[in-house]
């Protein structure tokens, strides 16, 4: 299967001189279309900034990342932005919904965006709703709402213009282990149902195990975990 995420020997740094301080330092790894990746390693090791990397959100690197084709470092901003919106969902750790709109209204607005109609999208947004439990909220503003159903608006609104890939920043941290739990058994899903790529960064190997496999940040560089997904099963919470 093809790669729809290639970074090869990336080198990021803060600051400069004697303040500087080395993030990544030859990371390297790829993705294929399809897999469910998660991305680990200890705290400050730089798997934030790696994805943000490969999100384009953050410009300056030396190395190359390729996402679904396109050379990150070498795509102007205006591609680069149309590139997002068409092939990436982002999910973060805060959810960041827009507090004066309802659930459908949040959602839709990557749509509204891309110029799509409410009525163009209905279908989708039924679909969507459906599949991550929130039809009967639909209408309900994010303060009546709690933090895992929040949490699924934010993986609605990433899933609805169906991206190739899904970028997601320790997407449980802000949720407790039900809840978290819950949430990654909706990655699961629509990993499989929809055939959507994700590459989560996050420090539980609970939610990692998720995955069908893992890689490990070490001293700014990717490595392959031995640990799989049917390795860790085990840490996997019963349903």
């Amino acid at each position: 299967m093809a790669n729809v995420i290639e970074v090869n020997n990336v080198y990021k740094a803060f600051g400069k001189g004697e303040s500087m301080t080395k993030v990544l330092s030859g990371a390297s790894l790829s993705v294929e279309k399809g897999e469910f990746v998660s991305l680990m390693g200890a705290s400050g090791s730089g798997k934030s900034t790696l994805l943000y990397l490969i999100g384009g959100l953050d410009r300056y690197f030396n190395g190359t990342i390729s996402v679904c084709g396109y050379d990150i470092g070498k795509m102007k901003e205006k591609a680069l932005s149309a590139m997002r919106l068409d092939k990436i969902g982002f999910i973060f750790q805060f959810y960041n919904l827009v507090q004066n709109l309802n659930v459908e209204d949040n959602i839709l607005l990557p749509s509204s965006v891309k110029g799509k109609s409410k009525a163009e999208m209905k279908a989708k947004l039924d679909e969507i709703l459906k599949i991550t439990g929130l039809t009967e909220k639909r209408k309900a503003k994010p303060s009546e709402l709690s933090g895992g159903q929040q949490q699924r608006v934010a993986i609605a609104r990433a899933v609805i213009g169906e991206p190739e890939i899904i970028l997601a920043d320790e997407p449980t941290g802000n949720l407790d282990s039900n809840a978290g739990a819950e949430i990654m058994s909706l990655f699961s899903e629509i990993n499989k149902q929809k055939g959507i790529t994700i590459l989560q960064v996050t420090h539980s190997h609970k939610c990692a195990a998720y995955g069908d496999r893992i890689i490990e940040l070490v001293n700014g560089k990717t490595a392959a975990q031995d640990e799989t997904a049917e390795n860790v099963q085990e840490a996997v919470p019963a349903n």
